[in-house]
């Protein structure tokens, strides 16, 4: 969607250009260039050039008119985060003069005026809020057949690596600008799949902190028991720099209680970690059946063992009740987290509970409902049986920690498990909705609340394609080792995008 850049303030800082189809584009290099305002400049003429005009890939929601003014200052901070340009998902409030919208036209008004601890956080460390992106409508939640990347307040995210297919979760806008080039990071919010899958798709770096290590505070919910906001970014390192600048404890989030004895510093060994004699689970079930997707996860296996790893085989089943319970938990959080949420808005918002949202879309259906309905928040609206609650969110938890990731770690005496993390993108669909396949592990970290790491490993006839490791609760640190180790090991070829349909 449009943005009103101002070219005029852009243009002297475009260094070089690209055609990229009809549309001359300029490139941001890899090194910083010497004026920090001409970096963002930068950013803000490729927004222009590829998500406003050219391929329209609709990533990015608004842009922060205090960012390209703001950036000498933040340059000036010091700190390897200074001057960095990130964006932010549209869930996530920030103070900029811009609205929170969930993707939903219920909130396009939604501006509060205060930043999210994580943000703030980021400012403290010298970033430029770039603006915010794209997401899927209230994180996904609204319908089993949704099609991802698609909101009433900026439409289809598309993805650049094949313009008519999906990229993935509710962090569809985050994992596209990056891997479009539109920023140096991006942060996402994830509750089961909306961080790793579009850092898949896209074919970037995302991680799922520990849920309980960034605080949650002035983020729309969907549930306390499983959301978690995370870094989506270029390289490992990278992810971790910003996990050092956004993970701490947050007396307003009581999960983040206990993240003060397991903040450290990230970045320190990733340069030098290594596998060697690192004993790591493959969640060999968790693979699937597509060739593509094996072929490539049997070259990540083949460069894990010549990094030295020592690979354990695992047979693992997941249970049908875990997914069933995380159902009914997420729609029961929903309804109360939501709630409270909207309640304890600023302003006069024209929602202050999810009843009130499901009667704004009733209203406003040709926006809002003319591709797919809101059936899940009309089952969870109804949810009020604290008892049901209480025993699905026990069950889940346990057989996605306890007697999942944790079990299968000490009986097969491994330290990570590793699994791909998706199908390659499918056709985006809005008629019909997502079309995924049975690939990847992505529930069992997501449910238990542990660490998540999608690395790119290749791609399938040009569609990327992620390695997902993850471990135990507050082993945020070794997943992020074990990534760095295996970037430098990779051997694939990882793609670049085509801003092109597949195929073409």
């Amino acid at each position: 969607m449009p943005h009103n850049l101002d070219m005029r303030k852009i243009a002297p800082y475009a260094i070089a250009l690209l055609t990229v189809g009809c549309a001359t584009v300029p490139v941001v290099p890899r090194t910083d260039p010497a004026s920090p305002v001409g970096e963002v400049a930068q950013y803000l003429a490729r927004i222009d050039a590829l998500d406003d005009n050219g391929p329209r890939l609709n990533a990015v929601l608004a842009i922060n008119p205090a960012a390209l003014r703001s950036a000498d200052a933040a340059h000036a901070m010091g700190g390897p985060l200074a001057g960095k340009s990130v964006l932010i998902k549209d869930n996530i409030e920030t103070a900029d003069p811009i609205a929170t919208t969930a993707g939903s036209l219920a909130l396009k008004d939604n501006i509060t005026g205060r930043d999210a601890p994580l943000v703030a956080r980021l400012r403290d460390a010298g970033v430029v809020i770039l603006g915010k992106t794209n997401l899927s409508e209230w994180a996904n939640i609204r319908s089993s057949s949704s099609s991802s990347g698609w909101s009433a307040t900026g439409g289809q995210t598309k993805n650049p690596h094949a313009t008519d297919r999906n990229p993935c979760g509710s962090s569809s806008g985050s994992g596209a600008a990056i891997a479009a080039g539109f920023a140096w990071a991006a942060i996402g919010t994830e509750t089961d799949g909306s961080i790793t899958c579009p850092a898949s798709v896209n074919g970037i770096v995302g991680f799922k902190p520990t849920v309980g290590m960034v605080s949650r505070t002035h983020i729309v919910p969907i549930s306390h028991s499983q959301d978690t906001a995370g870094p989506m970014t270029n390289s490992v390192r990278d992810a971790a720099l910003i996990l050092n600048a956004i993970a701490g404890a947050d007396p307003s989030d009581s999960a983040t209680a206990d993240a003060a004895r397991h903040v450290t510093d990230f970045t320190s060994g990733l340069g030098s970690a290594t596998l060697k004699g690192v004993r790591i689970g493959i969640m060999r079930k968790q693979v699937g059946a597509h060739p593509g997707v094996t072929r490539l996860f049997e070259q990540a296996l083949a460069d894990l063992r010549r990094a030295g790893a020592e690979l354990v085989e695992i047979s693992y089943d997941q249970d049908a009740s875990m997914f069933a319970d995380e159902g009914t938990v997420l729609y029961y959080e929903l309804k109360q987290d939501l709630g409270s949420y909207l309640a304890s808005l600023p302003g006069d918002p024209p929602v202050r509970s999810l009843a009130d949202v499901i009667a704004f879309n009733t209203a406003h259906a040709a926006e809002e409902l003319r591709w797919f309905g809101q059936e899940t928040f009309e089952k969870a609206v109804k949810l009020d049986d604290i008892a049901a609650y209480r025993k699905a969110r026990a069950n889940s938890l346990r057989l996605a920690g306890k007697d999942g990731i944790d079990k299968l770690m000490a009986d097969n005496r491994v330290s990570l498990l590793i699994a791909p993390t998706s199908p390659p993108a499918w056709p985006t669909d809005l008629v019909a909705g997502d079309h995924y396949l049975d690939i990847g592990a992505g529930s069992l970290p997501a449910i238990a609340g542990y660490p998540h790491l999608s690395v790119p490993m290749g791609a399938v006839e040009g569609l990327p394609v992620g390695l997902s490791i993850f471990s135990g609760r507050w082993h945020d640190k070794a997943v992020l080792e074990a990534g760095a180790a295996y970037e430098r090991a990779r051997t694939a070829r990882i793609p670049k995008p085509t801003f092109r349909r597949w195929g073409e």
